[in-house]
């Protein structure tokens, strides 16, 4: 039987089918982790974090290019739109945590992130509150590295981490804030140096810091409202 292009996507959608982009998946994940992730580790964590009055935050780390342009902008057809740009290279990092309460917290710096890094980030957030903090983050190698576990064992009663599972940066709501922010910074302003850079990071996190509603927002993505989940047994 030979079908048209056109007749094929009618069978497809006659199907219950809908033509979509696709999400991404690392090959190296493994579902079994995730799916304990679900009906295990997380509710686990949450019960933790009520039982002993704590606050849970998903925290990740991203990098900013000077190079880089995302988005689209009209222009005349045949005609590419051009983006002026310094030539000089440079970036900067940053390092944030979201709660479900429309908490944002960060950290914008030049140097690689290192355990050291991860320590100064863990300062900062525990000197914020007077409640214990369950920290979720990726198997980052800073973050498992042996001077992180000494300044936890030494602060037992400030900050607890829990790990994703391998490979899975979807199920970490943080990971939207990292792309609104490579969306939104290239728009907004073309840094000349990394300066510049640092301090248009620094007021994208300020300004959402001064709007809960969007932080909270950042929860809502399809593979992360499991966090918003009161029966996530149910996954």
């Amino acid at each position: 039987m030979r079908l048209t292009e056109v007749g094929v996507g009618k069978y497809l959608k006659r199907w219950g089918l809908s033509f979509q982009r696709p999400d991404k998946r690392a090959v190296e994940q493994d579902p079994e982790a995730v799916r304990r992730w679900h009906q295990g580790t997380w509710p686990e964590i949450r019960a933790k974090a009520k039982a002993d009055g704590g606050e849970i935050f998903f925290a990740d780390q991203v990098g900013i290019r000077s190079g880089q342009v995302t988005g689209r902008t009209w222009g005349e057809k045949g005609k590419t739109p051009v983006v002026r740009r310094s030539g000089n290279r440079f970036s900067v990092n940053a390092m944030s945590a979201i709660s479900t309460r429309g908490r944002m917290h960060f950290m914008v710096f030049t140097e690689n992130f290192t355990a050291e890094v991860m320590c100064r980030f863990l300062d900062r957030l525990a000197g914020h509150f007077d409640h214990k903090v369950h920290l979720v983050v990726d198997g980052h190698s800073a973050h498992r590295s042996k001077k992180v576990r000494d300044w936890l064992a030494a602060h037992p009663d400030d900050v607890e981490l829990h790990f994703l599972p391998p490979y899975s940066p979807e199920l970490n709501p943080d990971e939207l804030v990292n792309a609104d922010l490579k969306h939104s910074l290239p728009k907004q302003h073309r840094a000349r140096n990394q300066a510049e850079l640092a301090a248009e990071t620094r007021r994208f996190f300020r300004r959402h810091q001064r709007q809960p509603h969007i932080v909270r927002g950042y929860f809502g993505g399809p593979h992360v409202r499991y966090v918003l989940d009161e029966n996530p047994m149910n996954f």
